[in-house]
This record gives structure tokens, sequence and C-alpha cells, in this order.
């Protein structure tokens, strides 16, 4: 597994703006992912991961009319360990507070949108891998088609839940499909560990692009850390930078 934090790369280069593979993903249109009528079920290890994910796909999904259906496996309260502002008790209120706000700002339509919220500690998921696996799989039905975070991402949550989500999908016969996240932010000399094989470009245009960056900035809690005791901003520059790309990048 690789893991890396996005402050040991500044300021080098990182994969998702200099790696020369990026120009050169095919482009797939969102009906060859998501065939007329399927359900979508985007499953997110942490608030937010949803929307920095795939919130373009989301809206894209939306207005062709698929079924939605998120399933949030954390509620994210252990993002800050040791913060007074930020503690475990006030973010496990406040998270799900933001999650509702950035889904409103997509656009999505919150009367009909179905969300399962799992409750599973975050930074500890790895522990629970099996049983995340078994709670993914009662919401899951044939024909599905699944979005979760990428198996060798390079964050144990977020390989965790990839991984729980692929053995459900492939349980229930649903379809299983990867979207990365950290793994963009990995240093140029890395981008040999991508599978660029399997990647495949969603275009997205500039009021959706502009939505999703809205959509992020709605997880006030992320977007500041606390300098006193060390925490650095969970959604720092870089990747708010990226999101606003005309594109999302799935693994199929």
């Amino acid at each position: 597994m690789k893991t890396l934090s996005i402050s040991e790369t500044r300021p080098a280069a990182q994969v998702w703006n200099s790696a020369p593979n990026i120009q050169n993903i095919a482009v797939i249109g969102t009906q060859s992912l998501f065939p007329s009528g399927s359900r979508a079920v985007v499953i997110a290890p942490h608030p937010g991961d949803e929307v920095v994910t795939c919130g373009g796909l989301l809206q894209l999904l939306s207005g062709l009319g698929h079924p939605l259906q998120l399933i949030s496996i954390s509620d994210g309260s252990n993002s800050h360990p040791g913060s007074h502002q930020w503690s475990e008790k006030r973010l496990s209120v406040f998270r799900p507070q933001e999650s509702v706000e950035a889904l409103r700002r997509l656009g999505l339509p919150m009367h009909s949108l179905k969300w399962i919220r799992g409750g599973f500690p975050d930074n500890a998921l790895i522990e629970r891998e099996d049983q995340i696996s078994q709670f993914i799989e009662r919401y899951l039905r044939p024909g599905d088609v699944v979005l979760s975070t990428w198996r060798e991402d390079g964050n144990v949550d977020h390989e965790t839940v990839a991984r729980a989500s692929a053995r459900a999908a492939g349980n229930v016969g649903a379809s299983f499909h990867e979207v990365p996240l950290w793994s963009w932010h990995w240093p140029v000399r890395d981008q040999i560990l991508f599978p660029w094989h399997r990647a495949r470009k969603v275009r997205l245009d500039t009021w959706t692009v502009a939505r999703k960056s809205h959509a992020t900035h709605a997880y006030a809690s992320q977007l500041d850390g606390e300098p006193a005791i060390g925490l650095a901003p969970l959604l720092p520059r870089e990747l708010l930078e990226r999101i606003r790309l005309p594109y999302e990048i799935v693994l199929v």
C-alpha cells in the first residue's frame, strides 16, 4: 500500500498536473458507465468524499434521471484528533450537516435521494472491513452500478471501503468502479504505480464544475487546519485546484 500526505510533495509536481498520461486518458460517456435505468450507488468512506471524487458525475446522473443512493460509511468525527475547536462530539453533528449542504449545492433531489449512514469510526475502518462489506451488501441489488474510492489510493480508510464495496458488489451481481482521490497528489515519479489502462474521463461542463467546487466549500471543518496542534487542512489548496478540472476520472 502506498501512503502519502500532500504536504510531503510540496512544491514538487504531482500526478494530477504533471503526468503526461493524463492527456491520453480516453473519454467515456455517462451512458457507457450507467446503463439506462440503472441505479447509481456512491459509497463514501468519509463525508465529502462523494463530492470530491464524483460530484460532477452525481450531477450528470441526477439530470439523466438515474435513481441515486449514497452510503456514508463514517461520520468523519475523528478527523481532527486533539482539536479543541473541532472536537469529536462537535464533528459528529457538524459534518453530516456539511454534507447535506454540499449535496444541496450540487442540486441533487434531496427529497428522493436515498442516503444511508453507517456510523463506523473513521481512521479505524480497516478493523471492521468484513462488517462494513456486510453492511454495504444489505443495500445493494443486482444491476446497480457502484462507485467508491480506489483500492490502492494511499489512504487506509479509502482502501478498506473500496475492498469492502468491491466484495459486496460482487456478491450481489452489481457493477463496481473506483474513483481515485489522493493518488492524484502522489509525486510524478510514482505515476508508474497508477493503472492508466483502466482510467476513463467523464467530461464536465463549466457549470457542473462550478457547482462541484461550490459544494466542496460547504465542508467548512475541512478547509482550515489547526496550526497550534499541527493539523493541516484536510481539503488543501492543491485538492481544491484539482477538482476544478473539466472532467472526473473513473477506473473501469
